[in-house]
């Protein structure tokens, strides 16, 4: 029997800020970030990618694919509705890797700040780190859950209405 060892093993990191000034007032955009995040998900191209998030502490975030087939991507750490959300897990990394997202939304005015970080270690290659911002799409789902989407939110009686205004967003690596 041979076993093939590897003498040294990095370990990387990936930090992505974002700030999204956001047209609606924070319940409403805190609905429409689960959303975009749960059931309304989607790829870079706009598949439908829908997820489940259990909106409560430890509750999972996952694919479920039927028949028992699925990704988990993390766990709620936090959620402190309408201001805050934090999850933690692999994501999409499937190799030892740990990732921590956390949405923070302040009230300004008629409309909402969201804050978004995700910090990441493991052994993520440098290939992946790279592009790590596209890939993970949560980029892409926060500037989507700050358009217009047309639909009603579940369980609410008016439209949701988030416009984006502005974003600011720097993202390192180590």
């Amino acid at each position: 029997m041979t076993t093939a060892t590897q003498s040294e093993q990095s370990m990387e990191t990936v930090e992505i800020q974002k700030t999204i000034d956001i047209a609606a007032p924070i319940e409403i955009a805190f609905e429409a970030m689960l959303d975009e995040l749960g059931p309304d998900a989607q790829m870079m191209d706009g598949t439908a990618m829908p997820f489940k998030l259990e909106a409560w502490p430890g509750g999972r975030w996952f694919r479920d694919l039927g028949n028992n087939a699925g990704h988990l991507w993390g766990h709620v750490q936090v959620i402190k509705p309408p201001t805050l959300l934090e999850l933690y897990g692999p994501m999409m990394m499937s190799y030892p890797a740990l990732n921590h997202l956390q949405y923070r939304f302040a009230a300004q005015g008629p409309g909402t700040r969201l804050t978004f970080l995700h910090r990441g270690v493991g052994s993520i290659l440098p290939q992946q780190s790279r592009g790590h911002a596209q890939r993970m799409g949560t980029l892409a789902r926060h500037d989507s859950a700050a358009r217009p989407s047309g639909r009603r939110l579940s369980g609410r009686n008016s439209e949701r209405q988030p416009a984006f205004i502005n974003s600011n967003c720097r993202r390192t690596t180590s």
